[in-house]
């Protein structure tokens, strides 16, 4: 098990996954990348996004700032679609920010996944799968939207590529738990 803030990729847990791939050899079937809800390296990154001046406040925290910086094109791409999906509005919405981490979330997870799994499948590894998920604190479920899929219980397999991606968005926007976040 490699645990790390917010789910980024930097060269430690890169290293420690090459270790174990390495390693494990063939009884290693399966990478999960499990995020969970109201995850406080998204929040700190989305808090950023929506209020620029907090970043002064990590000018001196530079392990902090270096998760928040590494999430910002995550929460940044979460910001568009949801005003994509939404309206320009959205962002007065009363839980827009809670919206924005959980969609954040459940994207980095996803984007991680996806990106493990072009690393080790494009390596001589063969035979191992990565799969996401986001682990719902309150619910003690997992949830994982799918592309072209209304099913979200349990770990799921990383959108395939960007196209994919846009599907896996769109699953995600009108999944039940982000519609009940930003209902009227």
């Amino acid at each position: 098990m490699v645990r790390v803030a917010g789910n980024t990729l930097g060269s430690d847990v890169r290293g420690s996954l090459n270790y174990a791939l390495e390693h494990l050899g063939e009884s290693l079937k399966l990478v999960v990348v499990l995020g969970h809800s109201g995850c406080g390296a998204v929040t700190a990154a989305v808090d950023v996004f929506l209020d620029p001046t907090t970043y002064l406040s990590l000018v001196s925290k530079h392990t902090v700032r270096m998760l928040v910086d590494r999430l910002q094109v995550v929460v940044h791409a979460a910001a568009q679609r949801l005003e994509a999906a939404f309206g320009p509005d959205v962002s007065h919405h009363p839980r827009y920010r809670e919206a924005l981490i959980e969609l954040s979330v459940v994207t980095n997870a996803a984007l991680a996944a996806y990106t493990l799994q072009q690393e080790i499948g494009s390596g001589e590894i063969d035979g191992v799968r990565v799969v996401y998920g986001v682990y719902q604190l309150k619910e003690r479920t997992v949830w994982a939207p799918r592309c072209g899929s209304d099913e979200v219980d349990g770990l799921a397999a990383p959108p395939a590529d960007a196209e994919a991606f846009i599907e896996f968005s769109n699953a995600v926007l009108q999944s039940q738990r982000i519609t009940a976040l930003l209902a009227t």
